[in-house]
C-alpha cells in the first residue's frame, strides 16, 4: 500500500463521476404523471488497462498488470417538469478481470451488485413569488464540493487484495460507487447566491466511513464566481480508521475558490485555496490561467497549472470533475503510482481541442515532487498522457489513452516503480454505452 500502511495516500479515482460530468446520459420516459415524469435509465462503463510497471504492490517480481473493469447502473428518476418532489434509485454493478490495477488494490477477482441511489427530495423556484429558490433532499446521493478539490462523491472502491474488509467490489479505476451512504441537503438560492448546508456519512472502510457536514456560499456573476467553504469531521469508524484518519473526527476545513474569465472569455483564471486545522495545520493550494484561441479551427486551449499539498494534508473525498487531469492529476501518478494530492507539489501543462462536435483530444504534461521523503516514499516523477473523446452518438462514447511515467527514483532507491526507474508505458481504452 505505497509502503506506509496506511489508507490516507489512496487516491479517489475517476469514478462514474465520468458518467455524470464528461458521458451524455440518454433516459426512456415510462410513465407521465401530469407534474411529473419517470425515466429509466441504463449505463454501462468499460475499461481495459495495461502497465509496463506495478507500483508498490508487495509483488516478489515486477511485472506488466494487464485487467479490464466494468460498472453497469440501472436506475429510476422522478423528475418535475417545473417544482416539486423528485427522487431516484439505482443498482450498480462492479468488476475487475484479469490481474488486477497496477498498484495492487484489486486482485481481479471482484464482483459485486449493491444498491447506489436512494434519494428523495423537493425543488421550488420563485417561493412564494419571491425569487427564493430552494432545494432539499436526503437519502443516498453522491456531494461534490465545488470542482471536487475536497470533496466529489465517495468513490474510493478497493478490491480484496488488501483485505476482505476493504472490498468494495473493484473497478478501482472506474469506482461506479459514489453515493454517501446517509445524506442530507438544503440549499437556498437568490440573485446571483447560493447557499448549501449538506451532511454526509461514508459506510467506505477505506475512508473509515466518515461523517462530515459542510457549508458552501457561492456569489456567481457574469464573469466568474467567488465560493468560500466551511467542513467539519463529526465522526470516524474507530473500528476502521488508522491514525491518519482518526483525525478527521473534529477537523476543520476552510476553502475560497475563484474563477474568472476575463478579456472576452478568452482568458480563464481558476484558483482554489484550503486549510486544515486540528492537531496540525495544514495547506492545499492551486492556481490556473488557461487560454482559448476561438479564432482557430478546434479552438484550442492552452492552461498551465500549480498545486501544492504540504506534508501531512488529507485529501478527503476529491474527484474527477472538470475532465482528465481534476484532480486525478496524471493517469498513472494520479491512479497508481502517486502522489495523490497530498505531501506533493505538481505542475501540469495541458492542450485541448476539438477535430468536431464528436472528437475531443487531449495533451496532459506533468511534472511531480514529493515535499517530504525522510519517513515516506518519493512520489516524484514526470508524465505524458495524450488522449481521446469520441462522442459518435447520444449512445456511445470511446477514450482511448496512452501514458509514459518516468519515476525519479526505484522501489529499490526510495521510490514506487517496481523493478527501475526507467520510463513505463501505460494504455487505457474507456467505452461507455447508455440507454
Amino acid at each position: 500500500m505505497h509502503n506506509n500502511k496506511s489508507i490516507r495516500r489512496l487516491p479517489m479515482t475517476l469514478g462514474g463521476l465520468l458518467l455524470a460530468a464528461t458521458l451524455p446520459t440518454q433516459a426512456y420516459e415510462m410513465a407521465d404523471l401530469g407534474h411529473s415524469t419517470v425515466d429509466i435509465d441504463l449505463q454501462a462503463l468499460l475499461g481495459a488497462f495495461h502497465s509496463d510497471r506495478g507500483y508498490a504492490t508487495g509483488a516478489a517480481e515486477p511485472g506488466r498488470y494487464r485487467w479490464q473493469e466494468g460498472v453497469v447502473t440501472l436506475g429510476a428518476e422522478l423528475t418535475p417538469k417545473e417544482g416539486g418532489v423528485y427522487g431516484r434509485v439505482s443498482t450498480v454493478g462492479t468488476a475487475t478481470w484479469g490481474d488486477g490495477d497496477a498498484a495492487g488494490f484489486t486482485s481481479g477477482h471482484e464482483r459485486e451488485l449493491d444498491l447506489e441511489d436512494a434519494v428523495i427530495g423537493y425543488r421550488g423556484e420563485a417561493l412564494g413569488g419571491s425569487s427564493w429558490s430552494l432545494d432539499v433532499s436526503a437519502g443516498r446521493q453522491p456531494i461534490t464540493l465545488g470542482e471536487g478539490f475536497l470533496v466529489a462523491g465517495d468513490a474510493l472502491s478497493l478490491g480484496d487484495a488488501l483485505g476482505e474488509e476493504l472490498d468494495r467490489g473493484g473497478a478501482y479505476y472506474l469506482a461506479g460507487r459514489k453515493a454517501f451512504d446517509r445524506t442530507a441537503v438544503v440549499a437556498l438560492g437568490r440573485d446571483g447566491w447560493r447557499g448549501q448546508l449538506a451532511w454526509f456519512e461514508s459506510d467506505n472502510p477505506a475512508q473509515a466511513s466518515t461523517e462530515m457536514a459542510a457549508f458552501t456560499l457561492t456569489r456567481e456573476h457574469a464573469h466568474g464566481l467567488v465560493e468560500v467553504s466551511y467542513l467539519r469531521g463529526l465522526g470516524v469508524d474507530e473500528t476502521e480508521a488508522d491514525a491518519f484518519l482518526a483525525e478527521r473526527d473534529g477537523l476543520d476545513v476552510y476553502d475560497l475558490r475563484v474563477e474568472q474569465r476575463l478579456l472576452d472569455e478568452a482568458l480563464t483564471l481558476r484558483g482554489e485555496f484550503a486549510h486544515q486545522r486540528k492537531d496540525t495545520r495544514e495547506t492545499a493550494w492551486a492556481l490556473e490561467p488557461a487560454w482559448t484561441f476561438a479564432e482557430l479551427p478546434g479552438r484550442p486551449t492552452l492552461s498551465l497549472r500549480y498545486s501544492r499539498f504540504s506534508e501531512d494534508w488529507d485529501a478527503l473525498f476529491y474527484g474527477f470533475t472538470r475532465g482528465y487531469g481534476t484532480w486525478f492529476q496524471g493517469e498513472v501518478a494520479g491512479n497508481y503510482a502517486g502522489p495523490f494530492n497530498s505531501n506533493a507539489e505538481a505542475w501540469r501543462l495541458g492542450l485541448t481541442g476539438s477535430v468536431n462536435e464528436s472528437l475531443h483530444l487531449g495533451l496532459l504534461a506533468y511534472d511531480f515532487e514529493s515535499l517530504d521523503t525522510a519517513d515516506r516514499p518519493d512520489m516524484g516523477g514526470r508524465e505524458l498522457n495524450l488522449y481521446a473523446e469520441w462522442l459518435p452518438s447520444d449512445w456511445l462514447y470511446v477514450s482511448p489513452l496512452l501514458g509514459w511515467y518516468a519515476p525519479d527514483r526505484s522501489a529499490a532507491e526510495g521510490g514506487i516503480q517496481l523493478g527501475d526507474d526507467d520510463t513505463a508505458f501505460y494504455a487505457q481504452l474507456l467505452v461507455g454505452v447508455f440507454f
